[in-house]
């Protein structure tokens, strides 16, 4: 009976066509290799599913990355918090990059990774690849993507929040309250948390007999703007809601904004409940009613998963939800008679 050669460098190079050192110029991220050469042992190794060996006396390089499609927001600072903390408790530092582009990561991007040397990376919010998957493994890299946009491949490690829950939780306290015009403003279509939360808005209305009112669902970013514009949009109906539940703090905002312009005042004239429960949530005026999803565990969580798969740790389990929670505050009242 035959056996199955161990696929090696020498192996890729020369299927390829090429030296030895070309490949591992490839693996390692090196700049000097043709591009058309660099695509063509980039397939190559992803169709033998090529890993580097590691030897036994590597030591850790005391460095996480931290990868982010944007950055301009407080849900970004409180992932990289989390982070952090897990990282100093390790001893560790956090490189963080940001892509400008929810496509995930590109060649560009892992080059510089494969050269700077890290311990693992941490992707967050992004579309993850087959092709940069396989690139990430054929280098070692140990990887976990943190709210991930799509449903995570087979065998990747993704670590979430349990956002069905989160939205039947919201939607239950304003049908508590004696709601029943309760609109939905999410966020983007292809994102698995929006579409978690809008499910989660329309079981807890099928629960308790309320008719789902397409009309009353929106989908727009999770930022200030989007929830200004579709709480405008929202209440200019001819049966406005009584109550909106927000994909995000930051729509929640907005929507505080569009009844203001309007001359609704909340949570008299309108209820409102957000989604994160970041630190601004406290402070608003009036402080608002939200879902927390646990940011800073998260990314705590990914960043120690990540650092133990470095150390040849398998995870316990691929996909992780940590638990969200309703917090009440003053911005959801009962609806006025």
């Amino acid at each position: 009976m035959s056996t199955r050669r161990r696929v090696t460098i020498a192996t890729i190079a020369e299927e390829a066509g090429v030296s030895i050192p070309t490949v591992s110029k490839v693996i390692n991220g090196r700049p000097e290799v043709a591009p058309e050469t660099r695509r063509k042992v980039e397939r190559l190794l992803h169709k033998h599913g090529y890993q580097r060996r590691v030897s036994s006396d590597d030591t850790p390089a005391g460095l996480v990355d931290l990868v982010f499609a944007e950055i301009e927001s407080p849900w970004a600072m409180e992932i990289v918090r989390g982070a952090e903390t897990a990282a100093h408790d390790a001893g560790s530092s956090v490189v963080i990059s940001v892509l400008h582009t929810h496509a995930g990561p590109g060649r560009d991007w892992l080059e510089r990774l494969a050269a700077r040397r890290t311990d693992g990376v941490v992707i967050v919010a992004s579309k993850l690849s087959g092709d940069v998957q396989a690139q990430l493994t054929a280098r070692s890299l140990p990887f976990v993507v943190v709210d991930p946009e799509g449903e995570p491949a087979p065998g990747v490690v993704s670590v979430g929040a349990t956002n069905w829950h989160g939205g039947l939780a919201a939607t239950r306290h304003l049908l508590e309250l004696g709601h029943r015009r309760i609109a939905m403003i999410s966020g983007p279509a292809d994102m698995l948390c929006s579409q978690a939360r809008i499910d989660g808005y329309r079981a807890a209305l099928e629960t308790a007999g309320v008719a789902v009112d397409p009309a009353l669902i929106r989908r727009g970013t999770f930022l200030v703007d989007s929830g200004h514009d579709e709480g405008h949009a929202l209440l200019e109906l001819p049966d406005a809601p009584t109550a909106i539940f927000a994909g995000s703090d930051l729509q929640a905002f907005g929507v505080f904004e569009a009844a203001r312009q309007r001359g609704l005042r909340v949570p008299v004239d309108l209820s409102v409940v957000g989604f994160d429960d970041l630190p601004l949530a406290r402070s608003a005026w009036p402080p608002l009613t939200t879902v927390r999803q646990p940011l800073q565990e998260m990314a705590a969580l990914a960043t120690r998963t990540v650092l133990g798969m470095g150390r040849g740790e398998a995870p316990e389990m691929r996909r992780v939800e940590l638990a969200t929670e309703l917090i009440v505050r003053e911005s959801t009242a009962a609806p006025r008679p």
